[in-house]
């Protein structure tokens, strides 16, 4: 078997949860890295590190692509080093315990227990895609959209913005299979993973009712996006910012009385997010804080 190298950095908590929710400019390699945050020092915030696992020696763009997502360490002189290949594969599954979030248990192949009976399982891997379960803002939407299910919300279009793996589309088609689904990313290695973890998870594609449509797409402005327009849910867990920027079009593809759940913002974040969407005719209906993360739920104007 070959072998793989490693690039080790230390950050900080705030820098390792800012990369679990985007890879930036690493998520277009192929392949791209698989990256692994873990405390150095326990209960410390500002002492974290970050592996970086390649199936190549990483060249000199790609090693200063990783200091770029830990700023921190931008004195820190570390070189990649050769590991076996065995090693990493194994240490990307280790240590995932499985999520339960609402009715939502999520795993990864590791897992080795027993799966509870009253649960929708999903199989997804901590590899190429945000998405696992394991952050709490992917962790928060589960919880959302099964409050929302039992709350009696109606859904017949649903879509997911910056899907990652796929996860949270599947989570909302279990919750209304009857809907007309729809999630795309701008990362096409994401729509690939989506399509990967469909076939595993046994989550239909297409274009019909309970199936999955999938496109790469940056934003609401997609052919399929608009066409399949509007919808009773949107979706939409990726960072602050663009959330912000996004939101005339994001807001757009909600029907009147449609919801939007938005994630991947910090709960400092939360009010400057919610005020974006309140310019475009939406109300802040619920607000959801796990760790230093908020979950909002927005209902757009009828």
């Amino acid at each position: 078997m070959s072998d793989s190298w490693k690039l080790t950095l230390p950050c900080t908590r705030a820098e390792a949860e800012a990369i679990e929710v985007d890879l930036g400019d690493l998520a277009l390699l192929e392949p791209p890295p698989v990256l692994m945050t873990s405390e150095a020092v326990l209960d410390d915030p500002e002492q974290w590190t970050l592996d970086a696992y390649f199936e190549s020696e990483p060249d000199a763009t790609t090693i200063a692509a990783i200091h770029a997502l830990v700023p921190s360490a931008k004195r820190v002189n570390a070189k990649p080093v050769r590991v076996p290949d065995a090693d990493w594969v194994t240490l990307s599954q280790a240590g995932l315990e499985p999520v339960r979030a609402g009715r939502f248990f999520v795993h990864t192949a590791a897992f080795e227990g027993a799966i509870p009976n009253d649960v929708r399982a999903f199989r997804i891997e901590a590899s190429r895609a945000f998405g696992t379960g394991h952050h709490e803002t992917t962790t928060g939407c589960l919880i959302m959209l099964d409050a929302m299910r039992r709350r009696g919300a109606r859904v017949d279009t649903l879509i997911d913005l910056g899907t990652g793996t796929g996860l949270l589309a599947f989570a909302a088609m279990h919750l209304w299979p009857r809907a007309y689904a729809t999630a795309t990313d701008i990362d096409p290695i994401s729509i690939e993973m989506t399509e990967e973890n469909a076939e595993i998870n046994h989550v239909p594609l297409g274009l019909g009712m309970g199936r999955l449509a999938m496109t790469v797409a940056n934003g609401a402005d997609d052919p399929l996006v608009q066409r399949r327009a509007p919808y009773d849910l949107v979706i939409a867990n990726i960072l602050a910012g663009p959330l912000i920027e996004m939101a005339l079009g994001f807001a757009a593809l909600a029907a009147p009385g449609g919801q939007i759940v938005l994630a991947g913002l910090l709960g400092t974040q939360a009010e400057a997010v919610a005020h974006a969407y309140r310019r475009q005719g939406c109300r802040l209906a619920e607000r959801l804080d796990l760790g230093d993360w908020a979950i909002l739920r927005l209902r757009k104007r009828g």
